[in-house]
């Protein structure tokens, strides 16, 4: 029996990378139903209320074995609805948000070759989207720690480091100046540490490993870099320009009895409808979802493609260096299935 996967094609170029993506999946024959449901500003817009995403999404997101989610818009200000992959990492407790940063073969990367892993923690931290009104000056922005979440991510961080046989976690913090919420977090990491004892554990402040990225970037691969939620985010993102865009960066969100796949990057509406985006991290994002459904063979085939694409080097997007369409990065790489 196939597996089904709910898919939110997004706002902005997420509809048409979302469709590149499943007629990427569609070349490999991989045994899953994909079952569209709206969610994002788009829908929101058009009909309201309190949450980008309808009832009736949530109710096939719950019944489906994973979901997809394309670049969604996430609007600002005062009484907005909070993001479509924070509402759906707090619903299912994706305690684990993962993003591979590895260089392509080919790409000239800014500052040479890089191979780790950021895992960011879903849940809670400042996304937790707690803020109070104190009066007319002041305003606070509660920073959520819980150490069943610290506990949680820190476990995955360690067992990611075993899967992929490498030896060394950084644990990225400011416990010099947030000494409770960053010093618990450090805490539940190092229990885990006792039950992981193989993995050698660096730390360094948040500061300081943003520099130490820029500066020299290769004595972290192999590692697992990890930190809580919004630290990651911004390192997460810093790290996506070692490999060149981040437009090649895909990602999971990974709890215990579910999850969901997406692109790193956002909706980037000034380019809609203009076929121009590199499509590349949406693909991956959904071979990482066909190896997560079992489906293993498809999702090697849909990596070995798009790393051939990558290093002939003859049809990229701009991004990359070329002046290739999205579908005409998406065509050779069917090409290369096929």
């Amino acid at each position: 029996m196939s597996k089904k996967a709910a898919v939110i094609k997004g706002d902005g170029v997420g509809p048409e990378l979302v469709e590149v993506m499943l007629k990427v999946v569609d070349a490999t024959d991989a045994k899953v139903e994909f079952i569209p449901v709206d969610a994002g500003a788009t829908w929101w817009k058009k009909h309201g209320g309190t949450s980008l995403i309808p009832r009736e999404t949530w109710d096939i997101l719950e019944e489906a074995d994973a979901c997809f989610k394309g670049p969604t818009t996430t609007p600002g200000g005062t009484g907005s609805p909070k993001s479509v992959a924070v509402s759906i990492r707090q619903h299912f407790n994706l305690y684990a948000n993962i993003r591979p940063i590895k260089t392509f073969p080919n790409t000239n990367p800014p500052l040479g070759d890089v191979d780790f892993v950021c895992v960011r923690e879903g849940t809670e931290g400042l996304y937790a989207g707690k803020e109070l009104e104190i009066n007319d000056d002041l305003y606070i922005a509660l920073r959520i720690i819980t150490r069943k979440a610290s506990r949680l991510v820190a476990r995955h961080a360690f067992e990611e480091a075993e899967r992929r046989n490498w030896k060394r976690l950084v644990a990225i913090h400011k416990s010099n100046i947030l000494k409770q919420t960053c010093g618990t977090f450090l805490e539940e990491i190092d229990k885990q540490k006792k039950e992981h004892p193989t993995i050698e554990v660096w730390e360094y402040h948040i500061d300081n490993i943003a520099q130490q990225l820029i500066k020299n970037p290769q004595i972290f691969n192999h590692s697992i870099l990890l930190s809580t939620n919004l630290f990651m985010d911004v390192i997460s993102e810093e790290c996506s320009a070692l490999i060149g865009s981040i437009g090649l960066i895909y990602s999971a969100n990974i709890g215990d009895t579910y999850a969901m796949f997406e692109p790193a990057h956002g909706s980037a509406p000034k380019y809609t409808g203009m076929d121009k985006v590199d499509p590349v991290a949406t693909i991956l994002a959904g071979a990482w979802m066909l190896n997560h459904l079992n489906e293993k063979e498809a999702s090697e085939k849909i990596f070995k493609a798009v790393n051939h694409v990558i290093r002939e080097g003859k049809t990229l997007t701009y991004d990359l260096g070329g002046n290739a369409k999205t579908s005409q990065m998406t065509e050779e790489i069917i090409k290369q299935i096929k």
